[in-house]
């Protein structure tokens, strides 16, 4: 890791006024953990971990999100439940008492740093693409807890159910994406048959006139493959996403590569 200081104070002079501004530099990786709150009661999902960079190696530009995967063998077993504890249910509280009480998702951003969980970012949706990793293993039904939080009853939920399995989702974006995306290439090899342990999921995507499926977006589909260690999750949605043929279309091979590698030393050494 790079040895930039930890943090900074940089002051700011403007016309009327002096402004400090605090830095800190996170020195960990990136965790996305998405809660469902009723306004009183929060309720976490699963952490996943994304991977922004466009290219393999975490090269590149910066994107909406090329892949993701979870569970996250390599995650403190608390880290759920501190960061429910110490972020997003004092969040929830804090709105609450300032008479605008939440109600829906609140997305955490994190880095886990040598002094603990730091925020990067909140965001009051689904983030795309670790929804697509931790819905494919959450066993609840959704709109059994989203129904839930909007009639202020989440409280009442038993603890949500999940798969042992694991789930990785790769990002098939268009050529010259982000910068300047090309659209129109039609895509060949979705009715392939891909298998239970796969599914492809639309972004992008739109049909012509002539009734051929064709790219539509930046990000123009994500492949999710599923299997009991994050190796078969891997070996699923590559196998998949290699049916699919666009012209110049591009995505990373390294998506869970590293998790899933450090997942497999654990496992033989158990043995």
């Amino acid at each position: 890791m790079t040895t930039t200081p930890l943090s900074r104070t940089r002051t700011r002079a403007w016309p009327s006024r002096t402004v400090a501004v605090v830095e800190e530099f996170l020195d960990g990786p990136e965790v996305s953990l998405l809660c469902i709150s009723d306004g009183a009661t929060v309720v976490p999902l699963a952490p996943a971990q994304d991977f922004k960079r466009l290219r393999d190696g975490d090269e590149g530009p910066n994107t909406g999100g090329m892949g993701a995967y979870s569970p996250l063998p390599w995650a403190p077993d608390d880290l759920t439940q501190k960061v429910l504890d110490q972020v997003a249910q004092p969040t929830i509280d804090a709105m609450r008492r300032r008479g605008t009480p939440f109600v829906g998702v609140l997305y955490v951003g994190l880095a886990l740093t040598s002094r603990g969980p730091r925020v990067v970012e909140f965001n009051a949706r689904f983030g795309d693409p670790e929804t697509q990793v931790v819905l494919a293993r959450l066993r609840t039904p959704l709109s059994t807890v989203l129904l839930a939080a909007t009639s202020g009853r989440l409280g009442e939920l038993p603890p949500l159910e999940w798969s042992d399995d694991a789930a990785v989702t790769v990002v098939l974006a268009s050529p010259g994406y982000p910068a300047s995306p090309s659209t129109g290439g039609v895509l060949e090899g979705l009715d392939l048959p891909g298998g239970d342990d796969t599914a492809v999921l639309h972004a992008g995507t739109a049909v012509d006139a002539s009734g051929r499926v064709v790219s539509a977006g930046g990000r123009v589909l994500s492949v999710v493959g599923t299997g009991p260690d994050l190796s078969a999750a891997r070996d699923a949605a590559y196998r998949r996403l290699r049916q699919i043929r666009l012209d110049g279309g591009q995505y990373r091979t390294d998506i869970a590569r590293s998790a899933a590698e450090q997942q497999a030393m654990h496992q033989t050494a158990r043995v």
